[in-house]
């Protein structure tokens, strides 16, 4: 097993041959708990899936808080559209919590689906690829997953998706070391549907990772904040892996994973030379960033369905 994976891991994309085993062993597993010695007659359960709804549903955009007929409703009713986002833990030096990316994907992760409609977002992929060794410290990053691993994952959560009923399915990262995998699944999956007579579409939105592309000359082009950070760069003048736009977004989601009232009571209320002039000053710049991203992503998202066929 050791040497199939790294023989994949060193493929741009995933061998279709390797993958497609995998999605159609997916046929035999665990949609019915991984068992079949007592599971009910194929018919019994055919009719608890159509059963009507008694209760009323709930309104979310999260896939796993459905209830199996929420989610079959929904999907009746045109939600065949869903993102898998990506995101990571990682070393953000000593203010951040290391799941920066998975904070900034949950409260995106919402705004987008909701702006774009008829859309669900797939439980949140919470690790990326990176390789273990003697430079990893305590603290220092991780858990990871290797590279071929993780590619894996993405391709099985995009076909298993496709199989709910999603049509349209959009692989979206928050940590530019995701790119690589989220491409690599996106193309496996559309080589192997490619003569499918049912259309669906496996694509990597780049676009959505846009910390230096977008925000960062927005912050200091757009809203005239000076942050001591070069365009492009992951660190400014605090030497810190850490900036504006993140801190602005984190403290919107959840002002403690910044740490805010510790860097505060501490005197340290500041990145790269700007004052935090207070939370709800730090929250407005975060819905300004966060609005600008969701746009970013959805127009990319928008201008790859315009060069779609008409079904």
């Amino acid at each position: 097993m050791r040497t199939t994976l790294m023989t994949l891991c060193s493929i741009p994309v995933l061998a279709t041959s390797v993958l497609a085993s995998s999605a159609l062993a997916q046929g035999t597993g665990g949609g019915a708990g991984g068992g079949t010695a007592t599971a009910a007659p194929a018919s019994q359960r055919q009719a608890a899936a159509n059963r009507p709804r008694t209760i009323d549903g709930i309104n979310t955009v999260w896939l796993e808080e459905l209830t199996q007929p929420e989610f079959r409703d929904m999907v009746k009713d045109g939600y065949t559209t869903v993102l898998i986002l990506t995101g990571g833990v990682e070393n953000n030096d000593g203010n951040l919590q290391m799941n920066k990316h998975n904070i900034n994907n949950k409260l995106l992760g919402e705004m987008l689906a909701r702006q774009m409609g008829k859309t669900l977002v797939a439980p949140l992929v919470t690790l990326e690829p990176g390789n273990a060794g003697s430079t990893i410290q305590p603290g220092r990053a991780g858990p990871m997953l290797s590279q071929a691993t993780y590619a894996a994952l993405l391709f099985d959560m995009g076909n298993y998706l496709r199989s709910m009923g999603f049509k349209e399915i959009y692989y979206l990262g928050d940590s530019g070391g995701n790119a690589r995998g989220m491409q690599s699944a996106a193309d496996s999956l559309t080589s192997l549907y490619a003569q499918s007579p049912e259309r669906v579409v496996f694509k990597h939105i780049p676009e959505y990772y846009n910390h230096t592309s977008v925000v960062q000359p927005y912050i200091q082009n757009v809203l005239k904040i000076p942050e001591g950070i070069k365009i492009g760069a992951s660190s400014g003048t605090s030497g810190l892996h850490e900036e504006l736009g993140i801190d602005a977004t984190m403290a919107l989601a959840d002002p403690q994973s910044i740490r805010f009232a510790q860097r505060v009571k501490a005197g340290q209320a500041e990145i790269n030379g700007i004052q935090f002039e207070s939370l709800a000053w730090l929250q407005e710049i975060g819905r300004k960033v966060a609005a600008l991203r969701v746009t970013t992503t959805i127009n990319a998202i928008n201008a790859y369905r315009a060069t779609l066929p008409t079904p």
